[in-house]
């Protein structure tokens, strides 16, 4: 089954997919809008084109483990795509993955424009690919 990751943004939305055997992730686009509905119909959108089973959003919890305002967005657009794609949505800890893919994007030495237009599917892959490895590591 694939599975798409999503690292959701007020200007920028990640989307990643993994391959079919829920082995390895991979970026696929950023999407540039601001009208939360309309990020909300193309996430779907992407769901329906990759065919995915399930949807995993990062939710940003506070590094203390709280949930704050920008978290409980996520749940409302965790909400939303869930009954816009069919498919169920689950929410993942992502604190750190825009740091994690900020080094990665300093390793491979992206800067400027590319760095801007890349690291939000940066995150959604990082996000997505701890979530198959939890998964994989559980299955054990």
């Amino acid at each position: 089954m694939r599975i798409m990751g999503v690292d959701f943004g007020d200007a920028r939305t990640g989307i990643a997919v993994s391959d079919s055997s829920g082995f390895l992730a991979s970026p696929v686009c950023v999407i540039k809008e601001i009208s939360f509905d309309e990020v909300i119909k193309k996430s779907a959108m992407f769901a329906t084109e990759y065919s995915v089973g399930l949807i995993v959003v990062g939710y940003p919890k506070n590094m203390n483990g709280t949930i704050g305002e920008r978290a409980e967005k996520s749940q409302r657009f965790a909400q939303g795509l869930e009954a816009a794609a069919g498919v169920p949505v689950k929410l993942w800890d992502e604190r750190c993955t825009t740091m994690s893919a900020a080094v990665y994007m300093n390793a491979t030495d992206t800067h400027g424009r590319k760095r801007k237009n890349t690291i939000d599917a940066a995150a959604a892959t990082i996000i997505l690919q701890d979530f198959l490895d939890y998964q994989r590591n559980m299955n054990i």
